[in-house]
């Protein structure tokens, strides 16, 4: 009797075993962080040979860098409201994805140099087109506050699991951070009602 399964090609198998390394990968550095994840625990994870994960990604850095990749945002213009749209629109993406992923890239960015230059790159990109769409004076200051209250977020939700944004659909948490966004965006700043002394 003639076998009728397909047969993979080298090509479908070497994208199969990249995939489990991945896959592996990005759920040791998200539980164990950057240091303490090893080449041999991750090809162990993947039950593959410690020599094939680094013949596929050269090393752990390379590894590290595929599995905690910061995926650009849509590029950002438009009216200040459209702006704080497309920006709430953003981090309600980040909350659905991949957890193991941002969790990998939040872990390992709090000790890991080429990690928090990958965060700081991608969220410094964004900030730079969040001012050029803001009329404020102050407009890179709220673009980095923007900033701040995204990675804020994430960090509760992913790595501290702070009660509350843990749980929260990505919908609810927008939806209450919408007026505050939109405020800072647009609105103008309060003075302090406090007296100077």
């Amino acid at each position: 009797m003639s076998d009728n399964r397909p047969h993979l090609s080298r090509a479908e198998q070497r994208r199969q075993t990249e995939n489990r390394i991945l896959a592996a990968a990005r759920q040791l550095f998200a539980t164990l962080g950057y240091d303490r994840t090893t080449i041999r625990g991750i090809a162990a994870a993947a039950e593959a040979d410690p020599g094939l994960v680094m013949r596929y990604f050269g090393s752990k850095d390379a590894l590290f860098a595929r599995v905690a990749e910061v995926a650009p945002d849509q590029p950002v213009a438009g009216t200040p409201e459209e702006v704080a749209e497309l920006l709430l629109a953003a981090m309600a993406d980040k909350l659905e994805s991949d957890a193991p992923g941002a969790l990998a890239m939040l872990r390992s960015m709090l000790t890991h140099p080429d990690a928090s230059d990958e965060v700081r790159a991608a969220i410094a990109e964004q900030q730079r087109q969040v001012a050029a769409a803001l009329s404020a004076d102050d407009a890179v200051l709220r673009a980095g506050l923007i900033g701040a209250l995204t990675i804020g977020v994430l960090l509760s939700r992913h790595l501290l699991q702070l009660e509350g944004v843990r749980d929260a659909g990505a919908a609810e948490i927008v939806s209450v951070l919408r007026p505050a966004v939109h405020a800072i965006t647009q609105g103008a700043a309060e003075r302090d009602p406090r007296p100077r002394h």
